[in-house]
């Protein structure tokens, strides 16, 4: 993946030197993506968020930018209670499939105007071969993970799909917040990891998901129009119960991308 330019903020790539464990060698530092979360503060009674300066590559999918977006989401994914996380997954499949975003979402508004709202700056860098987060940990983790998805959901639509992808990934990581995510989240055709958590991903599990027999193998256009369907059984806007539908979307599009893949 090549190096992308940094904040359209900056307008120029933010080099340093940084001395190596010699201090004889130097190696340059780059930012890759970052992207700026503004929130209420911890201590206002009004719960609100916007989007601030932003710069998330996304080329070659997902880009430093979804690894950004992906990381964040794994760092603070397993702050938030269980009822919060099953809204978030609803949410991230709302946003993917562009569709409208009744507020407030998680007990917080989105809006546009970013006056009197704290700020939370997170950065992918990298330095000489390899890149590492520096999260800001300052602020709450429901605005930072929304911010997170808010920000996927305004990627353009050719690389939108790759970058929710990741952030699915993220939402079932279960080890360090560090290189090895770094991997997973970069490698698109990465389905599975050992830390993933919850459910195997093979086609006899994506089948029976979707109900279908699992000794079968449906045509494309049957598997979408089975999803479609029980995407719309499952979503609370359909009448559906908000408890554990999160969960249920998640494992529905996962078995749907096995099955299309």
């Amino acid at each position: 993946m090549g190096q992308g330019p940094p904040s359209a903020a900056a307008g120029v790539a933010r080099r340093a030197r940084v001395p190596a464990a010699n201090n004889d060698v130097y190696r340059s530092t780059m930012l890759l993506a970052e992207l700026e979360i503004r929130h209420t503060r911890a201590v206002a009674p009004t719960r609100r968020i916007a989007l601030g300066n932003q710069w998330l590559p996304t080329d070659p999918a997902p880009g430093y930018g979804g690894i950004l977006l992906g990381g964040l989401v794994a760092t603070y994914i397993d702050d938030i209670h269980p009822e919060l996380r099953d809204e978030l997954v609803v949410l991230i499949d709302d946003l993917e499939n562009d569709r409208r975003i009744p507020q407030p979402r998680l007990r917080h508004r989105f809006q546009v105007d970013v006056v009197g709202l704290d700020r939370s700056r997170h950065k992918l860098v990298g330095v000489g071969e390899t890149m590492h987060f520096e999260l800001d940990g300052h602020g709450l983790a429901v605005p930072q993970l929304l911010g997170a998805v808010y920000a996927a959901g305004q990627i353009h639509s050719a690389t939108r799909p790759a970058v929710f992808h990741a952030i699915r990934k993220a939402v079932r990581w279960d080890g360090q917040v560090g290189p090895s995510l770094i991997d997973h989240l970069a490698d698109p055709t990465s389905a599975s990891a050992r830390s993933w958590r919850l459910f195997p991903t093979d086609e006899r599990w994506a089948l029976q998901v979707l109900g279908f027999d699992p000794e079968t193998m449906p045509e494309r256009g049957e598997v979408m129009r089975r999803f479609r369907n029980l995407i719309r059984e499952s979503h609370p806007d359909h009448g559906a119960r908000h408890e554990g539908a999160g969960q249920r979307i998640l494992e529905l599009t996962e078995a749907r991308r096995i099955l299309m893949a």
